[in-house]
């Protein structure tokens, strides 16, 4: 069983996979991090964020026992991912990595952007969590200040705003809801909510399909 959730930025996509994960049993793939990952590498590494080659040769090699939660979450890393993300060539670097992770035997969960739409195509569930940007903003500001950055309400909302525009907007595999995904509006949700909600979503497509 292939279970693929697509969303936004700070919609709780993440936590509900990470639970949904655990509850079917399913190994879990919050490919982001990959992206974030080559960001953040770049950075280190002084690679410019257009140098297509060099960054896709960093995706390529990388490993993410190098990194640590806390860089990957910064605003700094979240702004550069997005920006990396939209190189045709790291994508293509990374696709295959994420492809195999999907097809494991006995089957796995991944999060993203382009899972039900490109990664994971033939998925058994689709879901596409959301929320509006106000709200996410405000969850996105509370994560960071937890991680002792100083910035301003107003910014992250801004910059969510922005990060939506490019994921939506970039050539290679735009962030997209499948057509055949079940949208999970968590903007009036508590994570709990959220969860029992994408739970049922799951448990009606898995039946559809005759499959437990």
């Amino acid at each position: 069983m292939i279970i693929a959730i697509d969303g936004t930025t700070a919609s709780g996509k993440g936590t509900i996979a990470k639970r949904l994960a655990s509850h079917y049993g399913l190994p879990h793939m919050d490919t982001g991090r990959l992206y974030r990952a080559t960001a953040v590498a770049a950075l280190k590494q002084g690679v410019p964020l257009d140098d297509e080659a060099r960054l896709a040769a960093l995706a390529s090699a990388l490993d993410l026992a190098d990194f640590n939660e806390a860089e990957l979450r910064t605003a700094e890393a979240g702004k550069a991912a997005s920006v990396v993300s939209a190189l045709p060539k790291v994508r293509q670097a990374l696709f295959e990595l994420q492809r195999a992770f999907a097809l494991q035997d006995g089957g796995a969960l991944l999060d993203g952007r382009d899972i039900g739409t490109v990664i994971a195509p033939d998925a058994d569930v689709k879901l596409w969590v959301d929320a509006d940007v106000e709200q996410r903003g405000y969850r996105r500001w509370r994560e960071l200040l937890g991680f002792g950055e100083e910035v301003s309400l107003e910014q992250v909302i801004q910059q969510l705003r922005e990060r939506d525009q490019r994921d939506q907007n970039r050539k290679d595999a735009p962030a997209a809801m499948a057509a055949d995904a079940v949208l999970i509006d968590t903007t009036d949700l508590t994570i709990e909510a959220a969860v029992e909600k994408a739970l049922a979503a799951v448990k009606v497509a898995l039946a559809r399909g005759n499959r437990t």
